[in-house]
């Protein structure tokens, strides 16, 4: 059989400039990370294929939110808004969530490479097998309350005992169950414990004698509705122990074995953006409304939430040089009444569950 002889046809200059796209395509800015993977196999998202892009690219980032745009994600809008993100070197986009949005999904099948959700229904994903890491904790304190009127007679969670109690369960309903167990209260026959809707109608039409509400949302609904805060009653999660941690960043194992850098460069960003919302929250709110669904909500309704959310964020008190950080005993606190209400079959392994050192790399110029 007769050789074909292959024509050469790349002169020497396009050859040295194919040389040196293969040689800067090999740069990492990354390069003396660890790039060994520690989660599961799901897979990481576009961005972590690249791992850590050239210093003069702008690192891209999804993070998907636990909820739709308002002011509970302010800083992340604040830092995108005036370019936190972009001066260290990442281009964020933020994905809004919703009824039908799980984070912890988005974030282990790669649609998202960083998301929000509270810590019990992050313990539950990563039982499950979801390679997922907690990295930051935004949220110190819990912002849910059990809201009742005077006029029911309920002073103490002991005088829940024969009403009608209302939560959104779905996950959402593990703090209250606690509180019923510090006071001996079965929800099956000490009281009514009914499915709340994602309103106040029902506590407004007096149908629930108590509700659940969150202190910077359905909380100032209600007072928004007329009822003055000195007809109203309150326990809160926090007063009475058994309170689980709440908004917190989480990541990709697989994409952060090899996006430490860019991980911490994101938590840095996004803290500065929420310093600045606590400290300006008009401001803050004002971009928070340019995201906002049209006509969903109100300037005045956000900039109450901003107010609300700066005091689960930096607690009076808190040392502000620790926002962020992820509190040993409160983790473990969480962790253990996921367990006793069945959230998690079995003891969570701590040391997997989240990390502080992107933290303390975030902490580092």
């Amino acid at each position: 059989m007769k050789k074909r002889r292959i024509r050469l046809g790349m002169s020497l200059l396009t050859v040295i400039a194919l040389l040196g796209s293969i040689l800067a395509g090999c740069g990492n800015s990354n390069a003396n990370e660890p790039s060994a993977s520690t989660g599961g196999a799901s897979a990481p998202s576009a961005t972590a294929a690249a791992g850590e892009s050239a210093a003069s690219e702008p690192v891209p980032v999804k993070l998907q939110l636990k909820w739709v745009p308002q002011a509970q994600f302010a800083g992340y809008f604040v830092a995108l808004d005036k370019g936190y993100y972009a001066e260290e070197g990442l281009k964020v986009e933020i994905l809004p969530g919703g009824p039908d949005i799980v984070p912890e999904q988005q974030v282990a099948g790669g649609a998202a490479d960083i998301g929000i959700d509270w810590a019990a229904s992050l313990l539950a994903h990563q039982e499950q097998g979801l390679p997922l890491v907690e990295i930051s904790q935004i949220y110190q304190k819990s912002g849910l309350v059990l809201v009742s009127k005077k006029a029911s007679g309920i002073v103490s969670p002991a005088d829940l005992k024969g009403k009608k109690v209302g939560n959104w369960m779905g996950g959402n309903e593990f703090e209250i169950l606690a509180l019923f167990d510090k006071y001996k209260l079965d929800p099956n026959a000490d009281l009514a414990f009914i499915k709340q809707g994602f309103t106040m109608d029902q506590f407004l039409a007096g149908e629930l004698d108590a509700a659940s509400a969150m202190t910077y949302n359905e909380y100032q609904v209600v007072l928004e509705q007329g009822i003055p805060e000195s007809e109203l009653s309150v326990i809160d999660m926090n007063a009475e122990g058994v309170s689980m941690l709440e908004d917190n960043l989480f990541a990709n194992k697989d994409w952060l074995a090899i996006n430490k850098e860019t991980a911490a460069k994101f938590v840095r960003a996004s803290l500065k953006g929420w310093k600045e919302a606590i400290d300006n929250p008009e401001a803050a709110v004002d971009i928070v409304m340019k995201t906002a669904e049209e006509g969903s909500t109100s300037r005045d309704h956000q900039l109450k939430m901003m107010e609300e959310v700066a005091k689960l964020v930096a607690p009076e008190g808190f040392d502000l040089g620790r926002m962020g950080f992820i509190d040993d005993a409160m983790f473990k606190q969480t962790a253990d009444i996921a367990l006793q209400f069945g959230v998690i079959t079995k003891p969570a392994d701590l040391t997997q569950a989240y990390t502080n050192e992107i933290m303390e790399m975030a902490q580092k110029q």
